[in-house]
């Protein structure tokens, strides 16, 4: 049974929803659309998530309940990571409005393919006074005499384009496509949304109509693993289905049992015992920071290695290694700094799998760096001053000098252009009086500290004219 009911492709008596019409259960002669695409909403009501672009009044939902949407937007942006719904909207749209549909990938789709559809749809618009929906895509993926070839159909008005990219459309849409639309940033899914989808999904008579029953631990693996993406937590419900139906075959009655060893069968992969929200959501981010601390490199990566197959945002993991760098490595390796940054950059424009490797690199970096909490020492002993009330007026040469009447009362008298000082070092007092002998930075004798200590002590003799 199972073999033909998760198999792909709409069978030639399947309706668009994918569903076998008139709401029957499904079967293995009526499904064979995969269940991300039977459950793909038909109303906004249905849509998970995103309910910042879904209120009473938001763009899409006036796109949708607003007629003929002349006065709508030219072109929609949805810009979000994968899995968030953005084909989904698009589809929504659509069948909302009964315009008509078209839809091209960047990843395929080239000028010509552009071209007719936008042909046809001025056909349509002109002929028979019916609207077209283009969905494009990836279109991040176009280049900009592509994304040019889509200015007049949007400018016309001959299509309502609805472009989908997982990048930002700030650097990746051209500059007059970008002005004529309504960008719409999609955020992913949380917990409790996967878990409604997945929780529907079971039970609609378009997924898997009460054909098997998810147990709870189950069901928290499968939410942990989908990490926000809607397609990915039905693709993982709909195999370990089908596993549980392969071991229920014959039996009558009971619905299959989906537990959770066939979850994690079904993807692949061992539950990681982590709780996003909880103790060890912490425990698990407080070892990978103190691992990297302690240079050890191998523990490090288990902890990364732990945290994103939990399920973890990666930008929450690029976070903490930005602070890492400053705060453990800091000046011993400044160039750390710039591997976290890099990294945390990176994770935002590729988004996972493969921004593992990304962060695994800065892991690595890190880790095997020199280290020194010399600057984070420092901040906090400047601040701890400052708290306690300390540091005075700023001397008087220090002062601004530049407005009208400043050097009468002797802003900047007596001030040393530091440039045209000896090494340009002057010999001058820059700190405020009951601080001039004070010395927050401290650098180690670890990596190009131990260089920059060298140079300060020269620097800290020449300010205070040793």
């Amino acid at each position: 049974m199972t073999a033909d009911l998760f198999s792909g492709g709409l069978g030639e008596d399947d309706d668009e929803d994918g569903a076998g019409g008139r709401g029957a259960a499904p079967s293995a002669r009526s499904v064979r659309a995969p269940l991300a695409v039977r459950m793909r909403p038909r109303t906004l009501d249905e849509v998970a998530g995103q309910q910042h672009l879904l209120t009473p009044g938001a763009p899409l939902r006036r796109l949708v309940e607003g007629g003929d949407g002349r006065a709508g937007p030219a072109s929609v942006l949805l810009w979000g990571p994968p899995g968030t719904g953005k084909t989904t909207l698009a589809h929504v749209v659509a069948r909302g409005t009964g315009w008509r549909f078209e839809e091209l990938s960047a990843v395929t789709a080239g000028v010509k393919d552009v071209r007719r559809v936008l042909d046809a749809a001025k056909t349509a618009r002109d002929l028979h006074d019916r609207r077209t929906v283009l969905f494009l895509d990836e279109i991040h993926r176009f280049t900009k005499a592509q994304q040019d070839a889509l200015l007049p159909g949007v400018e016309e008005r001959w299509v309502v384009l609805i472009a989908a990219t997982t990048e930002n459309p700030s650097f990746s849409v051209v500059s007059p496509l970008l002005s004529r639309s309504l960008l719409l940033r999609l955020a992913p899914l949380t917990d409790d949304d996967v878990r409604a989808l997945l929780l529907r999904a079971v039970a609609d008579q378009r997924g898997l109509a009460g054909q098997v029953a998810l147990d709870d631990d189950a069901l928290a693996h499968l939410v942990r693993l989908a990490g926000g993406d809607a397609r990915r937590a039905l693709t993982a419900l709909e195999a370990a289905a089908g596993l549980a139906l392969d071991a229920a075959a014959g039996a009558d009655g009971e619905p299959a049992r989906v537990d959770l060893a066939a979850a994690e069968r079904a993807v692949d992969i061992a539950a990681v015992r982590y709780d996003r929200g909880g103790d060890q959501h912490y425990d698990v981010a407080s070892a990978l920071i103190k691992s990297l601390r302690g240079s050890d490199v191998d523990a490090a990566l288990h902890y990364l290695a732990r945290m994103l197959e939990a399920g973890e945002d990666p930008r929450f993991v690029a976070r903490r290694l930005v602070i890492s760098a400053s705060e453990d490595v800091g000046m011993a390796d400044p160039s750390a700094l710039q591997t976290a940054v890099a990294a945390a950059q990176a994770v935002q424009l590729i988004g996972m799998p493969e921004a593992r490797i990304v962060l695994a690199q800065a892991v690595v970096h890190l880790a095997t760096a020199p280290k020194s909490n010399a600057a984070y020492l420092g901040i906090d002993a400047a601040v701890a001053d400052v708290r306690s009330g300390r540091g005075g007026p700023v001397p008087p040469h220090l002062r601004d000098a530049h407005y009208a009447g400043a050097q009468k009362i002797g802003h900047g008298r007596g001030y040393v252009y530091a440039h045209e000082a000896p090494h340009a070092v002057a010999s001058q007092q820059y700190a405020p009086d009951d601080l001039a002998d004070r010395e927050y930075y401290r650098p180690t004798d670890r990596g190009a500290e131990r260089g920059i200590g060298e140079r300060l002590q020269r620097i800290r003799a020449l300010l205070r004219g040793r």
